[in-house]
């Protein structure tokens, strides 16, 4: 076979492998914003699930969700830390927040330095912004480990 016994440009063969590799850059682009988009979600989810069970006045569940121990009663003197009571206090009807009606989880980040840089700490949870009551000039500020999703206050 010589180079003139060729067969002829076939453009719509041409076409379909061009569209095959545009349909996939576009696919691997939507996935990579997803994933973006998404890469704090089951911090989020957690502090939503969190706020679900203050909202209906579960507290025993929040404080379960909040340590990431649902049978938390089982062995109250791991979390002597932070006790059921002073949990109470903090997230009870007495609490800063009060009774929680409404909330909304408005997203998450992990914090960084003034020059850009990440602080030690950050690379092991991330914030996550709550809107309680609708007060929207201070927001609940929840602390979620990457490791093991249980929750705390930001020291950020």
């Amino acid at each position: 076979m010589t180079l003139f016994d060729t067969k002829p440009y076939d453009f719509v063969q041409a076409r379909k492998r061009r569209n095959r590799i545009i349909a996939i850059v576009a696919i691997v682009l939507v996935c990579a914003i997803l994933a973006w988009n998404f890469r704090h979600y089951p911090q989020e989810h957690a502090v939503d699930t969190f706020f679900a069970a203050l909202q209906q006045q579960d507290y025993e569940k929040a404080y379960g969700i909040w340590n990431h121990d649902p049978d938390w009663k089982q062995h109250p003197q791991q979390y002597a830390k932070y006790t059921f009571q002073n949990f109470a206090q903090d997230w009870g009807p007495g609490g800063e927040w009060g009774l929680i009606k409404t909330y909304h989880v408005d997203g998450s980040a992990v914090p960084t330095g003034g020059n850009g840089t990440k602080f030690d700490v950050a690379s092991s949870g991330v914030v996550v912004v709550v809107t309680v009551n609708e007060r929207v000039a201070q927001k609940a500020h929840v602390w979620v480990e990457k490791s093991d999703k249980t929750l705390g206050f930001s020291p950020f």
